[in-house]
This record gives structure tokens, C-alpha cells and sequence, in this order.
């Protein structure tokens, strides 16, 4: 990388919708709603999961560690896009702007590989029904999720590290809701050709390998469910997988193709939409994915409500 003596700006300008300036009022109303929902849904399910003992099981304490997740995740964001939104107030901080990346890496770097810790939980408890008291114990669950966690935290160091070594003095505008990486390499007067490859391979590594293990898994898990010889018991099979299946599909469909397109199909519109999707969407719709069908959670939430209101 070619050095430079220039120094990066203090605070970066967030341009955000600037194309719908005259819409600023009803995106900030957007986007308030689906933040709010997205706290109240995910926070209701961890509470829930953390006062209900007979919730606390192996699948239950994974979804109560993505619930954190996804907090984390759209209260890193949504917060500044808000406040953008509501007083047109562009600009962050560069500590700001890197504590951003940093909690963005985390979060989904993390929730990469929880989706796989709860993909073998399902092949543990369909294919390995007599083993799954021993294969889940609570230790190994807490390392699993330790781990996701580490990693999502080592992932986010080593990228936040590669590209805060990039002067940013071609210009303080970041064409984007909130400060992502390959916006900000776009800011950088010097050769990024390293840590694009990095972005790259990251990718690759972080989120194609986790993909790759939860698609091997459910197809075990397919083939022990396709064995059973009840329609019961297929059916009370499949409800257990298809919550987590259809998070998956959302979550690396659009995460992946945010990440991993060419830069001759990039689109800085199309981003933008996509990163919406990702950090307030998403996380909106994880709680209620997993509890629509989900009978033990209801009667958790009916147990829960009936406590409070006789308190």
C-alpha cells in the first residue's frame, strides 16, 4: 500500500437518503416503527426465554443469544439513521464511524456461525435423538456461543484494523446509510486492492464456510425427517427446522449479496436498500418468525402475561 502523510478527517458526512430529502420526515417515521418493533420483539423473546424454565433448552438459549444479536446490530444503526432522518444532522464522528464497523462485523460475523451452532442443534435432536442430552449439554451450547461471539469479534479487529490504515482525504461524504466498509474504502486516496481482498476473503471464509455446513447438515437432516413413517411425526419434524430455514434464507441471501457481488453489478441504490433490509428489517422479523408457529413460546408469553398482571 502506497504511504501517505495526510491524515484522515475527524468526523465523516453520512449522506443517507439525501436523494428523498423531501421524504426525511415520513422515512424517519419508517423507520422509528420498524426500530421500535424490532427492540420490543426481540427483547419481549428474551425475557421470555430467560423467566420460563422449561424454555431452557439448547434452541432456546442460541435464539435468545440471536435476539441479542439483533439488538445490538439495528442499535448500532438505526439510531444515527434516525437522527439523520429527523434533524439532518450528517455527520459522525471517526471513532463513531469505526464503532460502527466494528459492532456491524461483530453482529454478523456472529450470527453467521450461531445459524450453523443451531443447524447441528436440529441435526442433534432429529438424527441424534438418543445422543442429544449428550451432544448439547449446557457447557458445550455456552462454548459454541462463546465462540460465535469470538469470532465475530476477531473478524471485526483484524477488518476494522485494514481499513482505519487508509487515509480518508479524497472527501468526508459517505454515500450510505451508515459507515460501511467498502463505502468507506471509497473515500481512501491510496490503493485498496488489500483490504478489498481481505473484505473478500472474510467473506469467504466467514460466511460461505457456516453456509456451506448448515446446507450439509439439512441435508441429514431431510433424509432422517423423509424416514419418518408418520405424517405426525414429519410434520411436527419440519415445524422445528422451518423457522430457522426461512432466518437463513434472509439473512445470507441478503447479507451475501451485499458483500460478495462484483464491483460491475455494484449499485449504491440497491445497497442501501439491501442494508435496510439487513439492520432494521431482519431483525424485525426474526422474533416473529420464530415465535408464529411456535406453541411453547406463546404459552411462555400467556404464563408471562398472567404473572405481571396479577403483580
Amino acid at each position: 500500500m502506497e504511504e501517505n502523510n495526510t491524515t484522515s478527517p475527524s468526523e465523516f458526512i453520512l449522506l443517507g437518503f439525501y436523494e428523498w430529502a423531501h421524504l426525511q420526515i415520513i422515512l424517519f417515521s419508517i423507520f422509528l416503527v420498524v426500530y421500535i418493533m424490532a427492540l420490543t420483539g426481540n427483547l419481549t423473546i428474551f425475557v421470555v426465554i430467560l423467566s420460563s424454565p422449561n424454555l431452557h433448552t439448547p434452541m432456546y438459549f442460541f435464539l435468545s443469544n440471536l435476539s441479542i444479536l439483533d439488538i445490538t446490530l439495528t442499535s448500532s444503526i438505526m439510531p444515527k439513521l434516525l437522527d439523520i432522518c429527523l434533524t439532518e444532522n450528517h455527520s459522525i464522528t471517526y471513532i463513531g464511524c469505526f464503532t460502527q464497523v466494528v459492532f456491524f462485523v461483530i453482529c454478523v460475523v456472529a450470527e453467521y456461525f450461531l445459524l450453523a451452532v443451531m443447524a447441528y442443534d436440529r441435526y442433534a435432536a432429529i438424527c441424534c435423538p438418543l445422543r442429544y442430552s449428550t451432544l448439547m449439554k449446557m457447557e458445550t451450547c455456552l462454548q459454541l456461543a462463546l465462540s460465535s461471539w469470538g469470532l465475530g469479534v476477531l473478524e471485526s479487529v483484524v477488518l476494522a484494523g485494514v481499513i482505519s490504515r487508509h487515509p480518508f482525504t479524497k472527501s468526508k461524504k459517505i454515500n450510505h446509510l451508515y459507515c460501511d466498509m467498502k463505502a468507506l474504502l471509497k473515500l481512501s486516496n491510496s490503493s485498496t486492492q488489500y483490504a478489498e481482498l481481505t473484505i473478500l476473503v472474510s467473506g469467504v471464509i466467514f460466511g460461505f464456510l457456516p453456509l456451506f455446513f448448515i446446507l450439509v447438515t439439512y441435508v441429514f437432516v431431510i433424509y432422517s425427517i423423509l424416514k419418518i413413517r408418520t405424517k405426525e411425526g414429519k410434520s411436527k419434524a419440519f415445524s422445528t427446522c422451518s423457522s430457522h430455514l426461512t432466518v437463513i434464507t434472509l439473512f445470507f441471501g441478503i447479507v451475501l449479496s451485499m458483500y460478495m457481488r462484483p464491483k460491475s453489478a455494484y449499485s449504491i441504490e440497491q445497497d442501501k436498500i439491501l442494508s435496510v433490509l439487513y439492520t432494521s428489517l431482519i431483525p424485525t422479523l426474526n422474533p416473529i418468525i420464530y415465535s408464529l408457529r411456535n406453541k411453547d413460546v406463546h404459552v411462555a408469553i400467556k404464563k408471562l402475561r398472567l404473572k405481571f398482571s396479577r403483580t
